[in-house]
C-alpha cells in the first residue's frame, strides 16, 4: 500500500515538472517586423531644367559655380528640401543694366544661390510667407526676398527685381521649382541705389485738324457762285444806265439839230 502510494506520488511531481519545463522551455512569440519604407525616388535637377527649359542661361550657371551639387544635396539628402526660382532664358538676354557680366565669380555664385530657398514651398505655403517678412535664401545673411500672395498669384521682391511666378515647372516634395519672368537681382550686390522704374510715357493730346487746302477751295467755291451772281448784277445796272445816258444825248442833240 505504501509503495503504490510512493509511485502515485512519484508520477505526479514528474508530471508537474515536464509541464514546467515544457513551459519554460517553449519560444517565445515573435511580432512581425516592419518592412522598410521605400527610399524616395532621386530627383535629378540637371534633368529637370533641361526638359522643361528654356532654362540653360541658367543651368549654365548652376553648373559653372558648381552650385547644382549643393542644390541636389539639398533636394535629396534632407528632409527641408528646396525651392528654386528659374528665370527664362529670355529674363537673361532682356538684363541690360545692371549686368552680370561685369561680376566676379564668387558674386556669380552668390546671385545662383540667391534663387534658391532651403526648404520645400508649395504655392500656397506663399501666403503664410507673404505675412512674416524677409525670407531667407540659400545665399545666407542679407540676401532675402520678400513674397506677397496677390489672389493665388506668387509675387517676388529682391529689391532690385520685382517679378512673379508664372509657372510651377516641378512641385512635389521635397522639390519645387517656379518659372520667374526676371532674374533676382540682390541688394547686398549691387546696392540700394536702385534706379526708379521708368514712368509710362504720356498719351500725345491729339490736336484738332487744321483746314485742308482742299476744304479751304471748297468753300471758296461754294462762296463763289453768290459773289459771282452779286457781281454780274451790278455790271448789267451800270451798263443799263449807260445806255439809257446814251440814248437821252442822242434825242437832245437831234433836237437842237
Amino acid at each position: 500500500m505504501e509503495l503504490s502510494v510512493i509511485f502515485i506520488l512519484s508520477n505526479t511531481l514528474l508530471l508537474l515538472s515536464s509541464s514546467a519545463f515544457a513551459k519554460t522551455a517553449s519560444p517565445p512569440s515573435l511580432s512581425p517586423t516592419p518592412a522598410p519604407a521605400p527610399a524616395p525616388d532621386f530627383v535629378n535637377l540637371t534633368q529637370l531644367l533641361t526638359v522643361a527649359g528654356p532654362f540653360h542661361t541658367f543651368l549654365n550657371y548652376l553648373e559653372s559655380t558648381k552650385v547644382i551639387e549643393t542644390f541636389q544635396n539639398q533636394a535629396n539628402n534632407t528632409e527641408e528640401g528646396i525651392t528654386i526660382f528659374v528665370p527664362k532664358d529670355q529674363a537673361f538676354t532682356d538684363l541690360k543694366k545692371p549686368s552680370l557680366s561685369k561680376l566676379t565669380s564668387d558674386q556669380i555664385k552668390q546671385v545662383t544661390l540667391f534663387h534658391a530657398l532651403p526648404h520645400f514651398y508649395s504655392l500656397a505655403d506663399f501666403k503664410n510667407l507673404s505675412e512674416t517678412g524677409s525670407t531667407p535664401t540659400f545665399a545666407g545673411g542679407d540676401y532675402t526676398l520678400n513674397f506677397t500672395d496677390d489672389s493665388g498669384t506668387v509675387h517676388i521682391s529682391s529689391g532690385w527685381s520685382i517679378t512673379k511666378v508664372t509657372s510651377a515647372v516641378h512641385s512635389t516634395d521635397p522639390v519645387a521649382i517656379y518659372q520667374v519672368d526676371k532674374v533676382l537681382l540682390p541688394e547686398a550686390i549691387f546696392g540700394t541705389d536702385i534706379p526708379p522704374v521708368p514712368a509710362p510715357a504720356p498719351t500725345p493730346d491729339i490736336a484738332p485738324a487744321a483746314d485742308s487746302p482742299t476744304q479751304q477751295s471748297s468753300d471758296s467755291r461754294s462762296s463763289s457762285p453768290s459773289s459771282s451772281h452779286d457781281f454780274s448784277s451790278s455790271y448789267k445796272i451800270m451798263s443799263y444806265g449807260i445806255l439809257i445816258n446814251l440814248a437821252l444825248a442822242t434825242f437832245g442833240v437831234m433836237l437842237i439839230l
